[in-house]
């Protein structure tokens, strides 16, 4: 098993990819780190275009197996759709897998017909408690472990993960991810809840929804000068209640090591 490692969005350490090869190592299989991982261009690693080059290039790598996303930040939107575009042949058959700011190039890459899930990343070796994390993930790419995944997925519609903002930037765009009949889980962090709020308005109401909805958790929530008022779980909740969109209750996804994994689509079984 050959994992291609990449970063659509911003640099990680080599202290993070070395932790993340050990981690694989030990799991059966092998990194294959591109060096664009370390690439620094302001914020991103690199330029769009190094980065849009260097994904196509693991994409179009026929001894690789996985693609996994080194971390989050900002960046991946701006070259998503070119990378659907421009995708090779042998990209057909790969895996990808990454979490938060990466949920633009999952929606574009599922939308192009290779299998995605929100999961755990390479970063995640800086956070407490981040080796469960990767070999959670590991587990998931070599051996196919169901228990690395979210435990109660939908069993009759398929199921979509994405940070709530990064959902929301994606509406009425291309890239946009079909929703219609789905199970969506949302997760958030770092965003005041008004802007949440605000986010669920935008999503419940557009005319495509999905049929269920499931609360990850929405962490280091700033405190505003004026306090919302009202639970983040109502809310989410009185938004589904107004817009007709099932509530099923809270889901292991987040910001953290305890992040479980969501394969796009129908529930592998």
């Amino acid at each position: 098993m050959r994992i291609g490692v990449v970063a659509p969005s911003c640099p990680v350490s080599e202290a993070v990819v070395e932790q993340a090869r050990a981690r694989a190592e030990a799991a059966g299989a092998e990194l294959v780190v591109h060096p664009q991982v370390f690439a620094s261009e302001g914020h991103f690693a690199g330029s769009d275009a190094v980065r849009c080059e260097a994904l196509l290039e693991m994409l179009g790598d026929e001894r690789i197996d996985w693609i996994w996303c080194a971390r989050g930040g900002y960046g991946s939107n701006r070259i998503a759709a070119e990378v659907a575009d421009r995708l090779p042949a042998r990209a057909l058959g790969k895996k990808v897998m990454g979490y938060s700011d990466a949920g633009f190039l999952l929606s574009a890459l599922h939308k192009a017909g290779l299998e995605v899930a929100h999961g755990p990343i390479p970063a995640d070796a800086a956070r407490e408690g981040g080796e469960a994390a990767l070999d959670r993930a590991l587990a998931w790419m070599v051996r196919g472990d169901t228990t690395a995944l979210e435990p109660d997925l939908a069993a009759d519609r398929p199921s979509y993960a994405f940070n709530l903002e990064v959902l929301v930037s994606m509406l009425g765009t291309p890239i946009a991810p079909d929703l219609g009949g789905a199970e969506l889980l949302i997760e958030e962090v770092a965003e005041y809840q008004y802007a949440s709020d605000r986010a669920l308005f935008a999503l419940t109401r557009q005319p495509v929804r999905p049929a269920s909805l499931r609360m990850g958790r929405f962490c280091a929530v700033p405190e505003n000068d004026r306090p919302f008022g009202e639970a983040a779980e109502a809310m989410v909740r009185r938004w589904c209640e107004d817009s007709g969109i099932a509530y099923r209750g809270r889901a292991a996804i987040g910001h953290d090591a305890d992040n479980r994994i969501v394969p796009f689509g129908t529930r592998e079984r």
